[in-house]
């Protein structure tokens, strides 16, 4: 499992003209799923990034994780992220998992944020999805369980 972990101010998901997913302060956290993930897998990550002290305290110190500051959660389903570029110039995506074991998995991970007390919305699996956000600091954290 690989996550793109994205510290922002504000952050939305459209699908056909239609806003899916709306925050302000927190993450958009885009999700890869291998083939060998799981559940157990999914919920240790999900715990991870919980904990994830990428917000600053009254010092500007990153001493403070999502829970810590009230912030939000975008989960992003995105397959590309475990793009085989070694060959050629197009990306193969062999190393993704299909869809049947994806979907749910990724819906599980954000479950798992919700119960540790992030509100978490998520993006349209398989959609093309229009997503906008305002990244702060730049702040991103590349994670892989």
């Amino acid at each position: 499992m690989r996550a793109v972990i994205q510290r922002v101010k504000q952050g939305q998901v459209i699908v056909n003209g239609e806003t899916v997913a709306d925050i302000t302060r927190g993450m958009v956290i885009l999700l890869g799923i291998g083939p060998e993930d799981t559940a157990e897998i999914a919920e240790q990550l999900a715990d991870k990034i919980s904990y994830l002290r990428i917000f600053n305290d009254d010092d500007d110190k990153m001493n403070l994780s999502i829970r810590d500051v009230g912030g939000a959660a975008i989960v992003i389903s995105q397959f590309t992220l475990f793009a085989d570029t070694s060959r050629g110039r197009r990306p193969s995506f062999i190393g993704a998992a299909k869809p049947s074991l994806a979907e749910p998995l990724v819906d599980t991970f954000a479950a798992f944020l919700a119960d540790r007390g992030i509100p978490t919305q998520t993006g349209v699996f398989g959609a093309h999805m229009d997503v906008q956000l305002i990244n702060d600091g730049p702040v991103t954290i590349v994670m892989e369980l």
